[in-house]
C-alpha cells in the first residue's frame, strides 16, 4: 500500500511537472508568435497556422511599421485656454472641458514617474513598447478564469489616449476604446513605432500630461493643483503614489467621496508596495509614506465667465467668448470654435483695461446701484484700434437660481409672471446679440446726418432756417408728429427757443431737430443710414436691418436722424471713435494678442480697420461735435451745449452728444477724446417702451466721469481742425437787394445760386414797407447757402450793410 501511494504521488508530480512544462511552452510559444507577428514575419505565421487563422498575423504583417502616423506625432490633449487683461498679468478667465496644463518632466517630482511605472508597467524601462510575455500571461490568466489581468504597457496606453484625443467625432472616440483585436493590434503597432521615435522620458512626459486623474482633472499639473494645491514638482512620495493609483480607475478611486477615500488609500499603499518591488524606493520609505494620512484639498479650478472675478468683468468675458465663437479662423462651426477655446491651450491677452473698467463700474454704481430695474450701461473703446477697454452695468453677471430666485418681476406688462433681468443676468446688455437688439440713442444719431451732408459737399456753415415744426417730405411718424391730417411727418423741437437760423455747429450744440431733418432731406436719408453703418452701427433688430438694406425704404426713413433705431453703447462709442481716428473705422475687438501653445501669435488678434470716411469729413464732424459737450470749435463757432459741463469735468479736448427719445424712454451720452471713446445709456432692458422718464442726471456724469477717471495721467491730445473748405465751403458774395421787392430780390439771389426764404416778421428800416430791409447773412456766404429776406416796416433806420441802390 505504501509503495502504491508513493507511485501515485510520483505520477501526480510528473503530471504537475508536465502541465508546468506545457504551460511554459504555451507562454513561450505564444510570445514567439506575437513577436513574429509584431515584426510582420511570414515564417511565424506559417509555423503556427491555426493561430494565424485568427487574422492577427495578417493584420500585423499587412501594415507598414515604417512611419509613425499623425495620431501620435500630432496628438495634443485638450488644454485650458487662459485669458488675461491688457496688463498681461491679471487673469480674467480660464476655459476648459478638461482641466489640464502641460508640464515638462524635469519640473515634476521624481517620485511621480517612479510611482507611475511601478503602478502600471514594471518593465516600462526595458521593453520596446510591448511586453509580449505580459500579453500572453494576461491571455492565459483571463482564459483560465483567473482574475482579469491587463497587458497594456504605458506606451500602449499613451497610444490609446492619443488616438482618442485626435478623434474627429464621437464614433471615432468610441472606436478608440473598443475591446477588439483590431484595436489592440493597432495599439501594439503604434507603441512599437512610438518607442523608436521617442525616448522613455519623452513617453513618460506625454503620458503624465495626457492621463485622466478624476474630478475633471487631466494631466499631472491639474491633478496636483486639484488634490494637493501645489505644483507637481513639490509632490511628496505619498502624494505621487496616490495620483499614480488613481489613473487605473478615476471613478472608483475618488478620494473626494467617503466611499472612494478608503479605496484610494488602499490603492495608494498598494502602489507604494509596487515601488518597493521595482526598487524605486526602500521598504522603510514605503512604510513611512503609508503612515501618512490621505488628505486632499479638492480645490476645483474655475472655468468660464460665470466665475470671473471681479464679477463685473464677466460681461467683458462673455463678450470675448461670443466674439471667439464667431471667428471662422477657429473652425467652421460654433461648436468647433468653442472646442478650440476649451481645449486649444491658448494664451490670450484681452483688451480689457483694469483701470478703465474700474472707473466705468464705480461710476455706474455711484449713479445707479445694482438692483435697480433700470440699467445704466457704459462701454469704452479705443479710437484707431477698436480695442474694447471697458463694459460695465449695474447688474451681477450671474445666472439667477431658478430654485432660489433673486430677480424681481419683469417690468414688461406683457411678461406678467416672469422674472426680469435684475439684479442678475448674463444677457449681453452692453454689446448686443443673443436676443438683445439695443436701445434708442436719440440725437446722438444726428452726427450721421452731418457726415452724410459733408460727404455731399455741404459745409458746416450750411445754414437752414429751422422752424419750431417742420413739414418734412417723409411719411409716417406718430400721430402727434404728423402734419395735420396727412401721412407726412412733421417733427418739432423740444423748446421753441431752438427755432431760427442755424448751421451745423449751432444746430448740433442745441440739438435742433428741425435743422437736421431738412439737412437729411438734402443729403439723402439712405446716405445717412449708410454713414452710420460705415462708422460701426449694426442693425440688430430685424425690421431695422431690412429697412437699412432697402434703399427705397431707407430713403424714407426720416426719423433715423433722431436716433429711433436700436443700437448699443459699444456701437455708439465705436461710431464716435471712428471720427476721433480721422475716419478710420475699426471693428470692436476684445483681444490684442493670441498665442498658441507653441508660442506662435495668431493674426486673428490684429486690429481690423479701414478708412471709412474721408479724413477731412471726419475732422469736420468732430469739430461740430465739440459743441454739445461744452468744448469749442476750432473756428469758435459753438453756441450752446446740451451737456456743457463735460469739458471741464474731463479736462481734455472732447467731442460728443447727448440723446433723448420720445417720452424720455432712454437717456444717452457719448463722449470721445483722441484716445478713448465712452458711451452710455439709461434704459429698461425688460421693457423698452417704459413709461418711466430716464434722467440725464444719471447717465451723463457716469459717462464723462468714466472718461475723466480713465484719462488721468494721460497726455491730452487735441483734434486736428478741418480745412476752411469743409467748415465754410466755397464763399460767394451776396448781391445787394436792399429796398427791392420780394419778388425782385428772390429772382436776383436765386440767379446768383442761393436759396431764398422770407422772414415775415418786419424790422425797422427806411426802405418802403414790405420791401427787403436786409438779408441774413449779408456780405458773403457759401454757394447754395440760405439767404433770408428781412422785410421793412417802412419806419426807422436802415440796417448796416451795403447801401440801398
Amino acid at each position: 500500500m505504501k509503495i502504491d501511494r508513493l507511485r501515485n504521488r510520483d505520477r501526480a508530480h510528473l503530471r504537475l511537472a508536465e502541465v508546468t512544462r506545457n504551460r511554459k511552452l504555451v507562454i513561450n510559444t505564444a510570445a514567439l508568435l506575437l513577436c513574429g507577428v509584431l515584426a510582420g514575419l511570414a515564417v511565424a505565421a506559417a509555423a503556427f497556422p491555426a493561430l494565424a487563422m485568427s487574422g492577427l498575423a495578417a493584420k500585423a504583417g499587412a501594415d507598414s511599421f515604417e512611419s509613425l502616423p499623425g495620431e501620435l506625432t500630432n496628438a495634443q490633449a485638450p488644454q485650458a485656454s487662459e485669458v488675461y487683461a491688457s496688463d498681461n498679468k491679471t487673469l480674467i478667465a480660464r476655459f476648459f472641458d478638461e482641466n489640464r496644463r502641460n508640464v515638462e518632466l524635469d519640473t515634476v517630482s521624481a517620485f511621480m514617474p517612479k510611482a507611475m511605472f511601478s503602478a502600471e508597467d514594471h518593465s516600462f524601462y526595458t521593453h520596446k513598447g510591448v511586453d509580449a510575455k505580459g500579453i500572453v500571461r494576461a491571455f492565459v490568466a483571463n482564459s483560465s478564469g483567473q482574475s482579469q489581468q491587463g497587458a497594456s504597457t504605458l506606451t500602449m496606453q499613451l497610444v490609446r489616449m492619443s488616438i482618442t484625443y485626435t478623434a474627429t467625432d464621437n464614433k471615432a472616440v468610441v472606436a478608440a476604446g473598443e475591446d477588439t483585436t483590431a484595436r489592440k493590434m493597432r495599439e501594439v503597432k503604434l507603441a512599437l513605432q512610438a518607442e523608436k521615435k521617442y525616448n522613455k522620458n519623452e513617453i513618460m512626459e506625454r503620458y503624465l500630461n495626457l492621463a485622466p486623474f478624476g474630478s475633471n482633472t487631466y494631466g499631472v499639473f491639474a491633478a496636483s493643483q486639484f488634490y494637493f494645491g501645489k505644483h507637481p514638482k513639490d509632490l511628496t512620495l505619498a502624494e505621487a503614489a496616490m495620483l499614480a493609483g488613481v489613473v487605473k480607475s478615476p471613478t472608483e478611486y475618488d478620494p473626494t467621496t467617503p466611499e472612494g477615500h478608503q479605496r484610494t488609500l488602499e490603492r495608494r499603499n498598494w502602489v507604494l508596495g509596487q515601488m518597493v518591488e521595482t526598487k524605486s524606493i526602500t521598504a522603510e520609505e514605503a512604510a513611512a509614506a503609508k503612515a501618512t494620512p490621505l488628505t486632499v484639498k479638492a480645490k476645483r479650478s474655475p472655468s468660464g465667465c460665470l466665475v470671473t472675478r471681479p464679477n463685473d468683468w464677466g460681461f467683458f468675458c462673455d463678450y470675448f467668448r461670443r466674439w471667439w465663437t464667431s471667428q471662422e479662423a477657429f473652425g467652421g462651426s460654433e461648436y468647433d470654435r468653442e472646442r478650440r477655446l476649451n481645449g486649444g491651450g491658448y494664451r490670450v491677452v484681452a483688451t480689457l483695461d483694469p483701470k478703465t473698467q474700474k472707473a466705468a463700474k464705480d461710476n455706474v454704481e455711484q449713479r445707479l446701484k445694482t438692483g435697480s430695474r433700470n440699467a445704466l450701461m457704459v462701454a469704452a473703446i479705443e479710437p484707431g484700434t477698436g480695442k474694447v477697454r471697458a463694459l460695465a452695468t449695474n447688474r451681477n453677471f450671474k445666472v439667477d437660481d431658478a430654485n432660489n430666485p433673486q430677480n424681481k418681476p419683469s417690468t414688461n406688462p406683457r411678461s406678467s409672471g416672469q422674472r426680469g433681468t435684475y439684479p442678475n443676468t448674463t444677457n449681453p446688455l452692453i454689446t448686443g446679440g443673443g436676443g438683445v437688439t439695443g436701445y434708442q440713442f436719440g440725437s446722438t444719431f444726428k452726427i450721421f446726418t452731418i457726415v452724410a451732408a459733408l460727404e455731399k459737399g455741404y459745409p458746416l456753415d450750411y445754414t437752414i432756417n429751422a422752424p419750431q415744426r417742420y413739414p418734412s417730405k417723409y411719411s409716417g411718424g406718430a400721430p402727434t408728429s404728423s402734419c395735420g391730417g396727412t401721412n407726412r411727418w412733421c417733427p418739432g423741437n423740444d423748446n421753441p427757443t431752438q427755432a431760427g437760423i442755424h448751421n451745423a455747429w449751432t444746430a448740433f450744440g442745441r440739438s435742433v431737430n428741425t435743422y437736421f431733418v431738412p439737412l437729411e432731406e438734402r443729403a439723402g436719408a439712405a446716405n445717412v443710414v449708410a454713414a452710420a453703418q460705415k462708422m460701426g452701427i449694426r442693425f440688430l433688430n430685424d425690421e431695422d436691418a431690412e429697412r437699412a438694406a432697402n434703399k427705397e425704404a431707407a430713403d424714407d426713413w426720416g426719423a433715423f436722424t433722431l436716433g429711433v433705431s436700436g443700437t448699443t453703447p459699444l456701437d455708439v462709442a465705436n461710431a464716435y471713435a471712428t471720427l476721433a481716428a480721422d475716419g478710420k473705422h475699426c471693428e470692436p475687438i476684445p483681444v490684442q494678442e493670441i498665442q498658441e501653445m507653441s508660442g506662435k501669435k495668431l493674426d486673428v488678434a490684429n486690429p481690423r480697420c479701414n478708412q471709412a470716411l474721408d479724413v477731412q469729413v471726419a475732422r469736420a464732424a468732430i469739430d461740430a461735435a465739440r459743441c454739445p459737450v461744452g468744448d469749442q470749435s476750432a473756428f469758435g463757432e459753438c453756441k450752446g451745449a446740451t451737456e456743457g459741463g463735460a469739458r471741464s469735468a474731463v479736462g481734455q479736448p472732447i467731442a460728443g452728444k447727448s440723446g433723448t427719445t420720445d417720452s424720455h424712454r432712454t437717456a444717452s451720452l457719448v463722449i470721445t477724446t483722441k484716445t478713448l471713446s465712452v458711451a452710455g445709456v439709461l434704459a429698461d432692458p425688460d421693457w423698452p417702451e417704459t413709461t418711466v422718464n430716464m434722467s440725464h442726471d444719471i447717465v451723463n456724469p457716469a459717462v464723462y466721469e468714466t472718461l475723466a477717471d480713465a484719462s488721468k495721467g494721460k497726455q491730452a491730445k487735441n483734434f486736428t481742425p478741418p480745412s476752411q473748405k469743409m467748415a465754410y465751403g466755397e464763399q460767394r458774395s451776396i448781391p445787394n437787394v436792399q429796398c427791392d421787392s420780394v419778388s425782385e430780390a428772390r429772382s436776383t439771389l436765386e440767379n446768383a445760386g442761393f436759396r431764398v426764404e422770407v422772414d415775415n416778421t418786419p424790422i425797422p428800416s427806411t426802405c418802403p414797407q414790405g420791401t427787403v430791409a436786409d438779408t441774413e447773412p449779408n456780405g458773403r456766404t457759401i454757394e447754395d447757402g440760405l439767404v433770408v429776406l428781412k422785410l421793412s416796416t417802412g419806419v426807422g433806420s436802415t440796417p448796416s450793410g451795403p447801401p440801398p441802390r
